[in-house]
């Protein structure tokens, strides 16, 4: 298994969310890595949550990423199906300002009908960002392969564990919200990539770029700093070096 390490270029990376805590539950780990590297810019937008709810999730994602900046946009939970237009409308104004390297957002074959919606129209609305839909464990039991794989340190994968239930009082007393299900479905998917704790993702597509000169081709580049980088479909450029 060849890992993808980003390298210094600056990364802008958006969070989409169809509730509060669907971001920290399906790449909190993620973020908790990422929090460490500079020249990265973190923001967040939600498309559901009342008052309380809402409040939950604009406290929630600067607790991961310091600094990372959250919009909720306040449509009814459990409805976006029927709220199409607002949430295209919500998502192409978020896009109008916002051109990330990389975006997070549900699976598009997610089982729940808000999640699906969200995970659907985001490549329609980001074409050049290179998106990672995470999971969301459910009663549903809707959990399939992943096909990316981003190492969560044992110390950050108990922190995401303490933060989920710090900034979300809301849902600790949902029977299927225990430390136990988050550290778990970790442990797993860590297990799948050789580590003890990882987060999954499911990429739909993704280009490598080998076609970068190599030392055999030219005496001026050194072979040790010949990059593959991986290439959104159209052909947005993701900085990578293989490890």
């Amino acid at each position: 298994m060849v890992a993808l390490v980003p390298g210094e270029d600056r990364l802008d990376i958006l969070c989409l969310g169809a509730h509060p805590d669907d971001i920290e539950i399906g790449c909190g780990g993620t973020l908790l890595e990422l929090s460490g590297r500079d020249n990265t810019g973190v923001a967040g937008l939600v498309l559901t949550g009342g008052s309380d709810r809402a409040e939950e999730a604009v406290q929630a994602l600067p607790r991961f990423f310091p600094g990372a900046t959250v919009e909720v946009l306040g449509l009814p939970d459990g409805h976006l199906p029927a709220h199409w237009e607002a949430v295209k409308d919500g998502l192409e104004t978020v896009a109008s300002g916002c051109r990330p390297n990389v975006v997070f957002a549900p699976r598009a074959d997610d089982a729940h009908q808000d999640h699906r919606l969200l995970g659907r129209l985001v490549s329609t609305v980001w074409r050049d960002s290179l998106i990672l839909h995470y999971e969301i464990p459910k009663w549903d039991g809707d959990l399939r392969p992943v096909t990316h794989y981003v190492p969560v340190s044992p110390e950050r994968a108990r922190r995401k564990v303490e933060l989920l239930n710090e900034s979300f009082p809301s849902q600790v007393s949902r029977d299927w919200w225990d430390d136990e299900m988050f550290l778990g479905l970790m442990r797993i998917r860590g297990m799948e990539c050789r580590t003890r704790y990882a987060e999954g993702f499911h990429i739909g597509k993704t280009v490598l770029d080998f076609g970068r000169p190599t030392a055999r081709e030219t005496d001026s580049v050194d072979r040790a700093e010949v990059q593959p980088t991986p290439v959104h479909k159209n052909g947005h450029r993701l900085p990578v070096s293989a490890s």
